[in-house]
């Protein structure tokens, strides 16, 4: 049996179904469940409970739907790494997962020179149909999705490539090509996930992602680079410290 002590109040006005959940969401939060840790069946818990299955098959999609735990054919029900929380700051992705201690890894799905879409061309301060160098990635942390990355870049700046893309962040290879980034101009945003989208991310069609746009710009004053980019809400969050002026 995996899985903390679990106690139940059928009189409160508090669904069962929630009480149960959020139990095993603080065991989460403590580490008393550890990430990989596999949980009972329904039928374990719904036994071990005095609850009705559809009652345990209720709290178990909750935690599905926050991100917490995940359903994989032929190995059960197991605990994932909790929620990646960002400072909305002017770094990587690839950098703050390696400062949270977590593993941050990227399938490269493109990356070519093609015609730069009107959009980018305004955003970057291009002339519309010039060439730019595009790509878009995969990044995983510990080894679940979490983000799909999409990237244009003035092909003046240091050619990318596959290597140096799977191996670091794009801020840390624009760095080491000698282009220090100054700051950048960033909208935050969220939409439902297409189908193609949630099959890549491990979501459900119409899941909530968080959205983000930036275009950055070097210590010259030169954009640089122009992002749109996804990020699964059930396990991403962005974080704003604000102060009274």
């Amino acid at each position: 049996m995996t899985g903390p002590e679990i106690a139940v109040d059928r009189s409160s006005p508090v669904p069962l179904y929630f009480q149960v959940a959020e139990q095993f969401a603080a065991a989460i939060q403590r580490g008393d469940l550890a990430p990989g840790d596999r949980l009972d069946s329904e039928l374990q818990l719904a036994d071990r409970l005095g609850l009705s299955r559809p009652t345990v098959r209720q709290a178990i999609q909750h935690l599905v739907d926050k991100g917490l735990i995940v359903r994989r054919r032929g190995v059960g029900t197991q605990v994932v790494r909790g929620e990646v929380r960002r400072a909305v700051e002017l770094t990587s992705l690839h950098d703050d997962l390696v400062r949270a201690g977590q593993r941050p890894s990227t399938s490269v799905l493109e990356l070519a020179t093609v015609a730069c879409p009107p959009a980018v061309a305004e955003a970057l301060g291009l002339p519309p149909g010039g060439e730019v160098q595009h790509l878009r990635r995969l990044r995983f942390s510990d080894g679940e999705p979490l983000a799909v990355m999409e990237n244009w870049l003035p092909t003046d700046l240091p050619r990318l490539t596959m290597a140096a893309l799977q191996a670091d962040g794009l801020y840390a290879i624009l760095r080491a090509g000698g282009r220090r980034i100054r700051g950048a101009h960033q909208r935050i945003g969220a939409r439902a996930a297409t189908a193609a989208e949630a099959q890549m991310l491990g979501e459900r069609r119409g899941a909530p992602l968080l959205t983000m746009t930036r275009t950055a710009y070097d210590d010259q004053g030169r954009y640089v680079e122009h992002g749109a980019h996804i990020y699964r809400a059930s396990r991403y969050s962005l974080e704003v410290t604000v102060a009274e002026r």
